[in-house]
């Protein structure tokens, strides 16, 4: 929480000293990066998290992980120039070939990153984030205040992630061990490969909107769209990044079988809480806009209205992503993603064509509820217990009804948007738990039975695997890339 409102008054001061159209430029820039920066983790934290082994690989991936990742600095920066023109955004090839250093810096700590996330330590992890936000947003300030413009944010990531992987190494106790196991190395191919496709995929769709908006309605249409893609993802940067933190490791441990409830146990909480937050920003975009960034930014409400609902819906996907990864369902996870672009993009171009963004964010929402069924499937082909998902599923979507409710009659009768925000949020929310109170309290209750259970069975093989240091890395809308602390992108 700490640090998402951090960069969310970042995002508020760059708005105000940006132009829309110069933010539209910086959101390319961050897209292409975040893109890349998929790729760069290859999987390998993912294999790392799910693995037994993981001591014996933490060579071979070290390896692995710093030679795709200088290839791919190396491309990047040669072909600066050309994706900026391609993109529709000129002039920041410079800042995509200083940006582009910031692969080969995270392909170095993938090992030290995935000790701490397999263990569990997430104190050490905060440190290392809090310090990695406070370095680059102290530069990234001064440097915009300096004049430096869209430049400032390369220069700021890639100081930043210098010290934050640093700090990775000195606080996980891992230390540079290079090396090459080829019986090894097959395997976290044959795993990473599809992971790496999926990361692709997924960024690939993401961003397509923001490049289709760019070329076919102007940079200055894509900055309110930017903007309100970015308040739309609030219920994934504050949830998926807690429960990206655990889910991985944790299923990895706990998932098994046939009629496999942990997937629902987890998901309760999240998607309570992600249709609560995704209806508010429904409901309060005026305010929500209108007071934090400016009255000149209201042409996004509309867009906000229609993205929130894909924002609630991306915490679901995330976790089912992470359960299909800990049950070593790469493969599948690549077909989903590739189902996902198959629907998508038809509704992307159409959409876009209409000219005011608006139609790309309805292919969103769209395309993630035909996205939700078709992981529905494959989670119950690989064992989840799909009536035990549906039965913590529907809940909130009708405790969120007289909520709604609620927060429209309250805000209506505000006199000012702070009224209206503070006041309508807390009627929503109000009312939304009162409807949902014993509900939740049940299933916290079955959770906490469920879980002591799984901890019983479990405790050998935990207590093993815990006490070696380990390695993961995140990396993905299946799991984002760790180093990077910023929330501009999805």
């Amino acid at each position: 929480m700490v640090l998402r409102l951090g960069t969310f008054s970042v995002g508020i001061f760059l708005a105000r000293m940006f132009t829309p159209e110069q933010f539209g430029l910086y959101a390319v820039v961050l897209t292409v990066q975040t893109v890349m920066m998929t790729l760069a983790d290859f999987g390998l934290s993912s294999d790392l998290i799910r693995s037994a082994n993981h001591r014996a690989k933490a060579p071979t991936v070290a390896t692995m992980g710093v030679l795709i990742s200088a290839v791919l600095t190396g491309g990047m920066a040669a072909g600066s120039s050309w994706l900026a023109e391609v993109l529709g955004a000129p002039g920041t090839g410079p800042v995509l070939a200083v940006m582009s250093l910031t692969l080969v810096i995270a392909g170095i700590g993938v090992v030290p990153y995935a000790t701490l996330q397999r263990t569990f330590r997430q104190k050490q992890v905060f440190v290392i984030a809090v310090v990695d936000f406070v370095v680059g947003t102290v530069l990234l300030v001064a440097l915009v205040l300096g004049g430096w413009g869209v430049m400032a944010l390369a220069v700021s990531r890639v100081i930043a992630q210098l010290v934050a992987v640093v700090l990775q190494f000195i606080l996980s106790g891992e230390r540079p061990r290079y090396g090459f196991d080829r019986s090894l190395a097959k395997g976290v191919w044959l795993f990473g490969l599809p992971v790496a496709g999926a990361n692709l995929l997924s960024w690939v769709l993401l961003g397509a909107d923001k490049v289709l908006v760019s070329s076919l309605a102007g940079a200055t249409v894509l900055g309110f769209y930017f903007l309100a893609f970015n308040i739309s993802n609030w219920p994934m940067s504050v949830l998926g990044q807690v429960v990206r933190s655990v889910s991985l490791p944790a299923f990895s441990r706990v998932a098994s079988g046939h009629k496999d409830r942990s997937l629902a146990t987890a998901l309760a909480p999240v998607w309570a809480v992600s249709v609560l937050v995704g209806s508010m920003l429904v409901f309060l975009a005026g305010p929500v806009i209108e007071l934090v960034y400016g009255g000149r930014w209201l042409a996004a409400v509309p867009l906000l209205m229609v993205l929130a609902a894909f924002g609630a819906l991306r915490t679901v996907l995330d976790l089912s992503t992470s359960y299909l990864l800990a049950r070593g369902e790469s493969g599948r996870v690549l077909r989903l993603q590739i189902a996902w672009m198959v629907v998508l993009l038809p509704l992307l171009v159409a959409g876009t064509l209409t000219g005011s963004g608006a139609g790309a964010a309805l292919g969103h929402v769209v395309s993630s509820v035909v996205l939700l069924a078709l992981y529905a499937r494959s989670l119950a082909v690989v064992g989840v217990d799909i009536v035990a998902v549906w039965a913590v599923f529907w809940p909130p979507l009708v405790a969120v009804i007289p909520a709604a409710l609620a927060t429209w009659l309250v805000a209506l009768a505000g006199p000012n948007p702070l009224v209206d925000l503070l006041a309508g949020g807390a009627a929503g929310t109000v009312v939304y738990g009162m409807v949902l109170f014993r509900w939740m309290r049940q299933r916290i209750s079955e959770a906490r039975l469920l879980g002591a259970d799984e901890v019983l069975e479990e405790e050998p093989a935990t207590a093993v695997a815990t006490a070696q240091p380990v390695n993961a890395k995140s990396t993905d809308p299946v799991i984002q890339h760790p180093a990077t602390t910023s929330e501009a992108t999805p």
